[in-house]
């Protein structure tokens, strides 16, 4: 149990974090949520102790252990991949390390000596440790948690340098699984994910042994993973005992409630207004005037909170375009002697949604740059058709702000001269009002400079829109804000990808990009997911049907939980006694082994028949009691 108490933490006037209290407990799956800037990745940082708030504590048992991973976590260094993510398991490699000076000691000190000696004593205390912390099993643990996020055995050899910056995220994720912190909290670990590698990464978080914070945009990843919910906002941490799901339909009856016990409450406050108004001046009623004066002040006001406030738009209404939209045949790509693309060939008509998918390296983003004619191709054909205006948002739109310009003049840069005077307006509908759009887009926040690079995609006129990871930095409600204009949208469109609760309402079909080539699903994301683990392309430790049927009802999930332990349980006490019943047998054993030894002990005719049947019958016994403690202890690892 983790308790959370009294963190305060303000940056000038501004109060980030008022006064949060909360428990975190064994086994909580949380959702931590709430708006950009809200203070979600703060107060991991502060669990962390990677910041220090102004006031209160962290209060862990001595024992407990907290795991953290920042949205921008890099490796440093260029060891082998296997070898940086094998050092998660710093005691082991210790252990190996002092087995390693042992070994010498033992090879060079005189056979017989107390050096020798001493040094047979802590080999056996080492290599009991090592069989311990399963050491035996350390590489199939290691390549296992490496090949479900992506990496292949071929990469295990290979400098962690040579990887992106995705791809570390990935390499200091795999390191955090594998020390399985008490407490495990991740910022964002779906963003440089693939659509495979999230659902291995749920299915490991569905048999985490702690607890798990996650904060995540991934609507589809919280639903299915957590069971209680932390929501910041406005300095406040409020608990929900349910998923992202559970949490809207909450705080909405919550609002509902308050909004009726405020209303109510101002009838009482201005019927007492009222009696004291008529009454103020009559002697007769002063005592009673007074009496309700005083009440009056003591009432504890309740206060209605202002809604976080939105993005507002729509697309523009787009001309109609040709029936096909986009033709692109045999096109191929190499960098160097790396393939990217090979002969990708596929058509999109007028009106179809389009969700391009694949493993990290596939190619998506180098495909929809050369259809945005951004890179150019080694060879093929891209065609657009008939009256067709393309649109492209790129995955670092951002970058390709201008640092030095305020947010008025960057969107004024590129508006045709007839719609320079919807800027302003536009603007305000991304949340750039009055003095915000004289900041300098330097200073701008992700969240910030993501809004402003789709209030700019807005000013141009287009009927087929590419979208490269448009939600990257988004929240919640700004993303179900752009969702809801895709869906309204009349035009074309084509979107990478892998956030399933963004996409499966606005696709109908799913472009898969592989190394094997390209295929071509009918349907939205899920229908995708299901499909490709029937095909076995996800290794899950457990069914997906399984972890659909991990309820969200917090009540269920412990009883789940405590039926668990309890098998758990049973599996260990039958451990224990088959344990014991294999050491008294094997007690016996020697004592019969003892007698047999004895040279006048195949002289005493029927007893000595009578007890090696009874040696015979404990050796037989002992051969199915290894065998079941076998069963029981797989059954355990299980």
């Amino acid at each position: 149990m983790i308790e959370i108490r009294d963190i305060r933490l303000a940056y000038g006037v501004r109060k980030l974090l008022d006064g949060i209290d909360v428990v975190i407990n064994k086994g909580d799956r949380i959702g931590l949520v709430g708006s950009n800037g809200a203070g979600k990745s703060t107060l991991l940082k502060i669990l962390a102790g990677l910041e220090h708030a102004d006031s209160g504590d962290i209060i862990k048992p001595r024992y407990s252990t907290i795991g953290y991973l920042p949205q921008d976590a890099l490796v440093v260094g260029s060891r082998p991949l296997f070898d940086e993510v094998e050092s998660a398991f710093e005691n082991v490699i210790r252990l190996r390390e002092d087995l390693k000076e042992v070994d010498a000691v033992l090879n060079s000190a005189p056979v017989g000596s107390q050096e020798y000696a001493d040094a047979l004593e802590s080999m056996g205390e080492i290599t009991h440790k090592l069989e311990d912390a399963e050491e035996s099993k350390l590489r199939s643990r290691v390549e296992t948690v490496l090949q479900g996020l992506g990496f292949k055995m071929s990469d295990m050899r290979r400098p962690c340098s040579e990887f992106s910056g995705g791809w570390q995220m990935r390499i200091a994720l795999a390191k955090l699984l594998l020390k399985e912190p008490s407490l495990l909290m991740l910022d964002e670990p779906t963003n440089h994910l693939d659509i495979e590698s999230i659902a291995w990464l749920e299915d490991y978080l569905g048999g985490y042994g702690g607890a798990v914070m996650i904060v995540s945009h991934d609507r589809a990843f919280l639903d299915l993973l957590t069971n209680r919910t932390f929501h910041i906002t406005r300095g406040r941490l409020d608990s929900y005992a349910g998923n992202y799901g559970f949490f809207l339909e909450e705080s909405e009856a919550r609002r509902h409630q308050l909004e009726r016990a405020a209303a109510n409450q101002q009838k009482k406050i201005d019927k007492t207004e009222r009696f004291i108004e008529r009454f103020r001046y009559k002697s007769s009623k002063a005592a009673q005037v007074q009496s309700r004066i005083k009440a009056l002040d003591k009432v504890d006001r309740i206060e209605l909170e202002q809604g976080e406030s939105e993005i507002s738009f729509r697309f523009p209404e787009p001309a109609r375009s040709g029936q096909v939209v986009l033709d692109v045949e045999n096109v191929s790509k190499a960098f160097g002697d790396h393939k990217v693309l090979q002969n990708v060939s596929f058509q999109i008509e007028r009106g179809e949604r389009v969700a391009l998918v694949g493993v990290n390296g596939a190619g998506k983003s180098t495909l929809v740059k050369i259809i945005a004619g951004e890179l150019a191709k080694d060879s093929g054909q891209i065609s657009l058709g008939f009256n067709v205006s393309m649109s492209y948002f790129a995955q670092h739109q951002t970058e390709e702000l201008n640092v030095e310009n305020d947010v008025l003049t960057e969107a004024v840069e590129v508006a045709p001269m007839e719609r320079k005077s919807e800027v302003r307006g536009l603007l305000g509908s991304f949340l750039f009002t009055g003095d915000d759009v004289k900041k300098r887009v330097g200073v701008l926040s992700g969240g910030e400079k993501n809004r402003l690079a789709l209030a700019k995609m807005l000013l141009k006129d287009f009927n087929f829109l590419i979208l490269d990871e448009p939600t990257n930095h988004l929240d919640m409600n700004s993303k179900a804000v752009l969702q809801a204009a895709l869906a309204a949208y009349g035009g074309t469109y084509l979107i990478v990808s892998h956030d399933r609760s963004f996409l499966d309402p606005i696709v109908d079909k799913v472009i898969e990009l592989s190394p094997d080539g390209l295929r071509i699903f009918p349907g939205n994301l899920s229908e995708y997911v299901e499909r490709i683990k029937g095909e076995g392309k996800i290794k899950l430790r457990s069914s997906s049907s399984a972890l659909q049927k991990n309820s969200n009802d917090p009540r269920q999930r412990r009883a789940e939980a405590a039926k668990k332990r309890e098998e758990l349980s049973k599996i260990k006490k039958a451990i224990s006694k088959i344990e014991k019943d294999i050491a008294d047998s094997e007690n016996a054993v020697a004592q019969i082994e003892a007698e047999m030894s004895s040279p006048d002990f195949f002289k005493r005719g029927a007893e000595c028949a009578s007890t090696t049947e009874d040696y015979n019958n404990l050796k037989a016994k002992i051969d199915s009691l290894y065998k079941e403690w076998e069963e029981q202890t797989a059954l355990l690892e299980e």
